[in-house]
């Protein structure tokens, strides 16, 4: 063969070779490395199911259960396979018009691709999922059915407790990388279901499903073997007391304020009532996102929770603590006397600070009728103690204490967006007025618990649990136990004493017949209950809106019974304008009866109930509020509303997303009461717009501490 012709032998075979290599190398790159072809394949054969699980359970103290399960669907899209979907039936069934149709359908194909599922309308009302099950023929394949455990509440009560679910957008999954959450997920955003959601959510499932030739579900890809089961999350006992939270709730209709209960003796929280609430289950359902745009735009801001997110000043309920103070100092005893001409003179020709009580008090007389000039005197005394090289220090020790009653940090409990309060620190004064340049009679305004000082409701409840123990409380918390296990340590923390002083019991027990007088037969009496030893104080608060006094708060806190005491409480009514013994004093003294005996006894008792919770309270200018909001909401500007705070508001102290009101302020009906939730207007008022004062902390202003006003509190 001559050499030419061996050398084109060569070349062909070497040709041979490398299209056989191409395509050896183009199957094994198809078929190994490659994905694109198989999920193709895939997706036209089998069907990936997502099983989302029961989430937890959680029940109350006598185990109720609160807050449990129901089941609703998701219409889902793959917006790949919708071609030729009757487009125009699915818009009439769902209520959108084609422009929302193709805006959600660009949303899916952004947030989770073409070929992926993704929610097209998220938790069907019955009537529309009717609809669709009469009609999915028509959406094959591109729209399917997804079934979804959501919450539901067999008690409506405890909403700011509880919280609620919201869909997970791009923000959480990227603060949430390691969590296993994905698109579509439901996670918790307020209260205990955020709080503990790792506990409550559980592990999702899977589950494939073979696909016939008309893209219809027939049966399991090989029985079910690559299946995943989901698993429910954990369930949850609280210390809660449902019937009490229910009892607060109704108590508080047609007010602002608070109650808040502990169990001094486990720190379990027996009631944290937060005025005006709404009901739990508006934030479950089709029309979730529609009722918290109504409720964030409520001028009364229901969705906030007082308990632990407003800060009020403590008016005379402090004054228990600054009788600790002074006895474990030394500076008094418990018969030290005090006489009161009608004012405190202890600052010499400055303004003096009124009392309504003329007369000669010791300790436990001043506190059974809130003298203002005798705690006056004892504060200025423990500033002023010798024992201490100055005043800065002696502020400071102060401060130590309150600090280990409770006061002026976060206690941790076991709900979002606790505030800190505040206590006045040598620091703070140095800044107002010069290193040095200050003393008692600049804040002797603190000693009645007025001036720089703040505290929230669930301190004040904790203060009391820490003078019921007469000198200990454990951090206040809600949930008891997690069925399987605290697997993720959380209630750890829930199970140490804090706030050990070594003050003697002899003085707690002076301070506790001081509260007791004050139920027997001093300012609090409005709170007895008949067989019941009831410790307790009032106090009347004032509060300062841009420099603007408004109307008082009324202040009840104390513990009962006095011997072994089972429940420690606090009441505030925001700007009722009365004494604390008028309105707080009743409502927990009924609290108190129906948690210690387990029902109102008798008719008085029974109408007394329905006296309070019918009772309007509500400042008139949250009715001004509403008709100015109402107005705006008929000039569909919402722009205003948006730029004026309202969203920001709630997504800064409740972490809510703005898109979870936004996007449904346009389609509020105006036609309706946007703030249906509160009573009509008493006849006669009718004043100007002032934002509220306490449920705003961060935006009030008290007057200057070197001009404060110093009134009578009791």
């Amino acid at each position: 063969m001559s050499v030419f012709n061996q050398s084109r032998k060569n070349v062909i075979r070497l040709i041979f070779i490398a299209l056989f290599l191409i395509i050896v190398i183009r199957l094994f790159t198809l078929q190994v490395i490659t994905t694109k072809y198989k999920i193709l394949a895939d997706d036209q054969g089998i069907f990936r199911k997502v099983v989302y699980p029961d989430r937890g359970i959680v029940f109350d103290r006598k185990h109720r259960a609160i807050l449990q399960n129901t089941t609703i669907y998701d219409l889902m899209v793959v917006p790949s396979k919708i071609k030729g979907t009757d487009t125009t039936t699915l818009c009439n069934i769902l209520e959108i018009d084609t422009a929302e149709f193709r805006k959600r359908i660009l949303t899916a194909i952004i947030k989770n691709k073409a070929y992926r599922p993704s929610i097209f309308e998220a938790l069907l009302s019955q009537e529309k999922m009717a609809k669709l099950n009469e009609n999915m023929f028509k959406f094959a394949p591109g729209y399917f059915l997804q079934e979804r455990p959501v919450r539901d509440y067999p008690f409506d009560a405890g909403g700011n407790i509880l919280g609620y679910l919201s869909e997970v957008d791009t923000n959480f999954l990227k603060n949430h990388p390691d969590e296993g959450y994905q698109s579509g997920d439901y996670a918790g955003k307020t209260g205990i279901e955020r709080t503990y959601e790792k506990v409550l959510m559980g592990q999702r499932g899977i589950e494939f499903y073979k696909r016939d030739n008309k893209n219809r579900l027939t049966d399991r890809l090989e029985h079910g073997m690559y299946d995943t089961a989901a698993i429910a999350g954990q369930n949850m006992f609280t210390s809660l007391d449902i019937e009490l939270q229910a009892l607060g709730e109704k108590l508080m209709e047609n007010k602002l304020g608070s109650i808040v209960a502990v169990d001094p003796k486990t720190g379990g929280i027996l009631c944290m009532v937060s005025s005006p609430t709404f009901h739990p289950k508006l934030l479950t359902g089709a029309d979730r996102k529609k009722h918290i745009a109504e409720l964030l735009l409520n001028p009364a801001l229901p969705l906030l929770n007082r308990s632990v997110m407003a800060t009020y000043s403590p008016g005379s309920t402090f004054k228990t603590l600054q009788a600790l103070i002074g006895l474990h100092e030394g500076v008094i005893n418990t018969e030290f006397r005090v006489s009161c001409g009608g004012a405190f003179y202890g600052c010499g020709s400055g303004k003096p600070m009124k009392c309504l009580d003329k007369g000669t008090f010791n300790l436990r007389s001043a506190i059974t009728v809130s003298d203002n000039t005798y705690f006056a005197t004892v504060m200025q005394k423990v500033i002023e103690n010798k024992a201490y090289p100055s005043q800065d220090s002696s502020l400071a020790k102060w401060d130590q204490y309150m600090y280990n009653f409770g006061l002026g940090h976060k206690l941790g409990v076991d709900v979002p967006s606790e505030k800190k309060g505040n206590i006045p620190t040598p620091q703070f004064f140095d800044k107002v007025y010069g290193k040095g340049k200050w003393n008692y009679c600049n804040f002797r305004s603190v000693s009645i618990g007025q001036g720089e000082v703040d505290v929230t409701p669930m301190q004040v409840a904790n203060e009391m649990a820490y003078i019921a123990n007469k000198g200990w409380y454990i951090i206040p918390h809600l949930v008891d136990s997690i069925e399987g296990g605290d697997k993720f340590g959380l209630l750890t923390k829930y199970k140490d004493k804090h706030g050990n002083i070594d003050i003697p019991d002899s003085v707690f027990e002076a301070v506790h017949d001081g509260m007791e007088g004050v139920v027997d037969h001093g300012t609090g009496v409005g709170a007895k209950v008949p067989g019941i030893v009831i410790c307790g104080k009032t106090g009347t608060v004032e509060n300062y809106f841009r420099g603007e006094k408004q109307p008082n708060h009324s202040f009840f806190c104390g513990f009962a019974p006095r011997d072994n005491p089972k429940i420690a409480i606090m009441c505030v009514v925001e700007n009722s304008g009365k004494f604390g013994g008028t309105f707080a004093a009743p409502i927990t003294g009924l609290m108190i009866e129906k948690y210690l005996n387990d029902s109102i006894a008798g008719k008085e008792r029974k109408d007394r109930v329905e006296k309070l919770s019918q009772m309007n309270l509500i400042p008139p200018r949250i009715y001004a509020a509403v008709r100015t909001q109402d107005s705006l909401m008929h000039r569909k500007d919402s722009a205003y509303l948006m730029a004026k705070g309202y969203i920001k508001l709630m997504k800064d102290t409740l972490g809510i997303e703005e898109e979870d009101a936004k996007d449904d302020l346009e389609k509020l009906d105006t036609s309706k009461r946007l703030n249906n939730n509160l009573p009509p207007m008493p006849a006669g008022n009718d004043t100007g717009f002032i934002k509220q004062d306490a449920i705003n902390p961060a935006d009030r202003k008290k007057p200057s501490v070197k001009d404060s006003v110093n009134n009578d509190n009791k």
